[in-house]
Order: structure tokens, then C-alpha cells, then sequence
């Protein structure tokens, strides 16, 4: 089983840093929604831009990091970006003390907290890429995601509890600590850590910001990967701010029900992310990529038959449990697949580079969702991305796109 394998004591301090920052971001879920829509009283259009302008400045910020976090030691890295989104979270419990807050504040938030999560998580991957063998890779990738949805699990209906408790901006409080624990975990591992090889002494050429983009369009599994994944983050996360207005404004759902719906179907994200080692050593990533990756998008058509009441509550949990299951699968076999595919001194642009793609389509998606449910409604901008995603499954790789080494890389993983 994949929660017995032992992958050494630094691995352990990076996987309970990461989990301590992910439980305090699963009490945050939605935190920046939900504190426009509660304190200021936010409309479609407002929330849906919080959550499209915030990443989309985010990512253009995290560009010109990818060479900076490429060329430098990867866990100072990671603390620093931790110790951004702490001082970033933290402006939001002052200024409502203070009665300061503002939409553009919370704008300002997010992107920063959206630049920062990009170098994090480039800088992690490279990290963990140097810090277990190959053969543990799927392993760790696992475990990393079978804790960001027990977290998703755990956190929302906590944090939907001590919103009624405490105040709107309790849940941000949390995910800001979160990330200065995390920071203070990841000054616990211990170890040399090789010194980035640079090619020259010189600063970093203008063109290596691209570098990352370059690898991944020039792969033929990566790329169509990329393109696939960049659509269906983008039309899943698009839903989220208009079922918050659709949930907590128009059908009446309170603040712990909205949370409830999205937590408990997480539990799912446990069962897929533990059968990931052995589905692909049975079937093959191709399999995984092509029949899970296509299950993924199948579901989300069913949010535009929510109803008020239990049946409403019923039908998004029954959706959300049907597309976290395929993606907690499908997600640690693609991170794997990208890791293995990318030649170490590439790693944190390429991932950077993904990062990027991914929060700028999720940012024209979520703008251009929130636009056509202002001038119709919540239910019509859900039916059309329900729809949309329905024809992701054409991107997926074919086999010989990315069947290089499947025998030996499924034979290893046995």
C-alpha cells in the first residue's frame, strides 16, 4: 500500500509542511468568495473577477520567478514564499478590524498569494524531484494528493463553523498562520542541498523565462496534456464562484451547507489517490490518461440541475465526489509523468510554466463565466462550461504520444 512505504525523514518534514499549509488552506476554502459575498456584498461579476483578476496578475508576476527560482536553492525558496502568503493573508484580519477592507484589497491578496503558490510549487517539484529516487516518485506524488483532499475534507466545514462563531475573516486568520507554520517546517529538514548548475556567469538570459513553455510544446505527451489540463482547471474552477452566488444568494444555503457540499466529497480524492500506484501498474498511464482524464469532464453538466433543499445539497455532492475521485487518480500520474519528462535543470521553469497556463485559463474562463452569469444567470454560465468540458477528452494524448518507457516505468511501480 502506498501509505507504508517508507520515503525518508526529509520527506517527511516536506510532506508535513505541505500538509500543515493545506489544512489551513482547506478551513480557508473559498475564504476570498465568501468574504465578498458576506462583508461586501459582492455580486457574479465581482466575485468571478476576485477569482480571475487576483491569478491572473498572480501568474504574470511568477513569469520572470521561474529563472530566479530555477538558479537558487529550493528551500529557501519555499520559505520565502510562504512567509509572502503569511504577511499577504494577514493584511486581511487587520483591515477588517479596522473596518478598511476593500475589494481591491482582496484583488491585491490574491495575486499575491497566486504568484507565490506558483514558485512554491515550482520550486517544491524541483525539490522533491532531487530529494526521492524515480521509483518513489508516484509514491510521493500520492501521498500529497490524498492530503490536499482530506484537507478539503477536513477544513471546509470547520471553517464554514467558525465563520458562524467567530467572524467572516476567521478562516483567513487560519491560512495565514498555516503558512508560516509551513515555512517553519521546512527550515526543520535538514541536509546539504545541491547548489542549480547555471550554464554562465552572467544574468539570466531574457529567453529563459520561456524555456519552460518550450519544453512542454516541444514534448509530445506534455503537450497535449498541458492543453488538456489548462481547459479543465479552467472550466471546473469557474464553477466555484458561481455556485457561491448561486448556493449562498439565491437558493439560501447557509455558509456551513456551501461548505459541506464541496468537504464531504473530498473524502473521494482518499479513495483515488490510494489505488493510483496500483491502477497504473495494472493498466498503464496511457490508460489513466485516456479513461480518467475523460471521466474527469463527464460530471460537471450536473451542477446545472441544482435545486434548493436536501435534493440540491445531494446533487452537488454527488457530482463533486464523481470528478474528485477521477481527478485525485489521474492528478499524481500526470505530476509523475511531468517530473520523470523533464530534465533536472528544467524542472522549476517548466513547472512554472504549467503553473501559469493553468491559473491564466482558469482566469479568462472565470471572468468570461462570471460575465455570461451576470447577463443571464449562475445556472446558465454552469450549463455552458458543463457543456464546454465535454469536449476536453479530444486533447488527450493518443498511445505512442505517450507510451516511450510505459513497460518499464509501469513494471517499476509493480
Amino acid at each position: 500500500m502506498v501509505g507504508r512505504r517508507r520515503l525518508g525523514r526529509q520527506f517527511g518534514w516536506l510532506w508535513a509542511s505541505y500538509a500543515v499549509s493545506a489544512y489551513g488552506s482547506g478551513l480557508g476554502f473559498g475564504a476570498l468568495p465568501l468574504i465578498a459575498v458576506l462583508v461586501l456584498h459582492a455580486g457574479p461579476a465581482e466575485v468571478s473577477a476576485l477569482s480571475a483578476v487576483g491569478p491572473a496578475v498572480g501568474a504574470l508576476i511568477a513569469v520572470p520567478l521561474a529563472p530566479w527560482v530555477e538558479f537558487r536553492r529550493k528551500r529557501p525558496v519555499m520559505i520565502m514564499m510562504d512567509l509572502a502568503r503569511f504577511a499577504a493573508m494577514a493584511t486581511i484580519p487587520v483591515a477588517y478590524a479596522f473596518g478598511w477592507l476593500s475589494f481591491v484589497q482582496l484583488l491585491a491578496v490574491s495575486a499575491v498569494v497566486a504568484a507565490a503558490k506558483i514558485a512554491f510549487n515550482a520550486a517544491s517539484g524541483a525539490y522533491l524531484k532531487a530529494l526521492v529516487r524515480p521509483d518513489d516518485l508516484l509514491v510521493a506524488n500520492a501521498r500529497f494528493e490524498s492530503t490536499n483532499w482530506s484537507s478539503i475534507a477536513v477544513g471546509p466545514p470547520l471553517g464554514g463553523a467558525a465563520i458562524g462563531l467567530f467572524g467572516p475573516v476567521t478562516t483567513a486568520v487560519a491560512d495565514a498562520l498555516s503558512y508560516l507554520l509551513s515555512a517553519l517546517g521546512i527550515t526543520a529538514i535538514r541536509g546539504q542541498e545541491e547548489a542549480p548548475r547555471t550554464t554562465d556567469k552572467g544574468p539570466v538570459r531574457a529567453s529563459a523565462l520561456l524555456d519552460g513553455w518550450r519544453h512542454i510544446m516541444g514534448h509530445p505527451g506534455l503537450r497535449p496534456l498541458y492543453l488538456n489540463q489548462m481547459l479543465v482547471a479552467g472550466l471546473i474552477m469557474a464553477t466555484e464562484p458561481l455556485l457561491a452566488v448561486l448556493l449562498l444568494r439565491q437558493l439560501g444555503f447557509p455558509p456551513w451547507q456551501y461548505a459541506l457540499a464541496f468537504a464531504a466529497p473530498c473524502l473521494g480524492g482518499l479513495i483515488g489517490s490510494r489505488l493510483a500506484r496500483r491502477v497504473v501498474a495494472r493498466f498503464g498511464r496511457h490508460w489513466v490518461f485516456r479513461t480518467v482524464g475523460t471521466l474527469r469532464a463527464i460530471w460537471l453538466i450536473g451542477l446545472a440541475f441544482v435545486r434548493p433543499g436536501v435534493v440540491g445539497l445531494v446533487t452537488v455532492m454527488a457530482v463533486e465526489l464523481a470528478i474528485i475521485i477521477n481527478m485525485s487518480l489521474y492528478s499524481p500520474v500526470l505530476a509523475t509523468y511531468r517530473l520523470e519528462h523533464t530534465p533536472k535543470h528544467l524542472v522549476a521553469r517548466t513547472l512554472t510554466a504549467w503553473s501559469i497556463g493553468q491559473q491564466a485559463s482558469i482566469a479568462v474562463l472565470t471572468a468570461l463565466a462570471g460575465l455570461l452569469a451576470d447577463v443571464t444567470s449562475p445556472r446558465t454560465a454552469l450549463t455552458v462550461a458543463g457543456l464546454l468540458i465535454l469536449t476536453t477528452p479530444l486533447l488527450l494524448p493518443r498511445q505512442h504520444q505517450t507510451s516511450q518507457h510505459e513497460p518499464e516505468l509501469s513494471r517499476s511501480h509493480s
